[in-house]
């Protein structure tokens, strides 16, 4: 399974969770468990409740995602 075959969701960030994981709630209303990809750890992204994220979930497991981008507004 290659990046290419990810889905792409947006949600918010509800909890903090210890080790730079989330929970997020996604526009369907599930709540997933998600954590910050290797881009955003190394430029030391920001993320906090209320942030609005896109997040990228592998097909095989709907529970768990990679937060991939934190829009500004």
């Amino acid at each position: 399974m290659s990046k290419d075959d990810a889905i792409e969701v947006e949600g918010v960030i509800t909890e903090v969770l210890p080790g730079t994981t989330f929970k997020v709630k996604l526009t369907n209303d599930h709540v997933i468990t998600a954590y910050l990809c290797g881009k955003m750890r190394q430029h030391t992204v920001k993320v906090s409740i209320g942030d609005k994220v896109k997040v990228a979930m592998s097909p095989y497991d709907l529970n768990k995602g990679r937060i991939t981008y934190r829009n500004k507004g």
